[in-house]
């Protein structure tokens, strides 16, 4: 069993991307922050990323959960990606994770198992680009 993901991008970071059902149609614009002209309305590729690794990560850690047998709330993802433009570019990841009606050593714990051995998005970037973990 697999899955697919389509996407377009035309014109490169300041351009235009489009997912091939048509949910994603935003155009494109390189931040401030780095030099870019951080056109209004427009998205970028963290942006994206950081959205996926939180999505991936929280049902990774809703799923670790499962397996441990342990019953929690609702979990709450924050990924911040940070796009480095000082010694060449490179990307980091900083996850903030909050369980509903868990406490940290919890939280703690199915974030290890979830980044550890079942995140498809974890295992990507592992000995790749810097990921912190955060309990909140």
């Amino acid at each position: 069993m697999s899955y697919v993901a389509h996407a377009t991008t035309t014109g490169g970071r300041n351009g235009h991307v489009a997912s091939s059902d048509g949910l994603i149609k935003l155009d494109l614009s390189v931040p401030k922050d780095i030099g870019g002209p951080g056109k209004p309305g427009a998205s970028n590729p963290e942006q994206f990323f950081a959205a996926g690794y939180s999505a991936c990560f929280g049902g990774a850690v809703d799923y670790a959960a499962q397996l441990e047998k342990i019953k929690i709330g609702a979990v709450t993802v924050t990924a911040d990606v940070t796009l480095h433009a000082d010694a060449g570019f490179y990307l980091s990841v900083h996850l903030k994770t909050h369980i509903e009606g868990a406490d940290k050593a919890t939280v703690e714990k199915l974030m290890t198992k979830a980044h550890n051995e079942i995140c498809p998005y974890s295992k990507a970037t592992r000995n790749n680009i810097a990921v912190t973990l955060e309990a909140v």
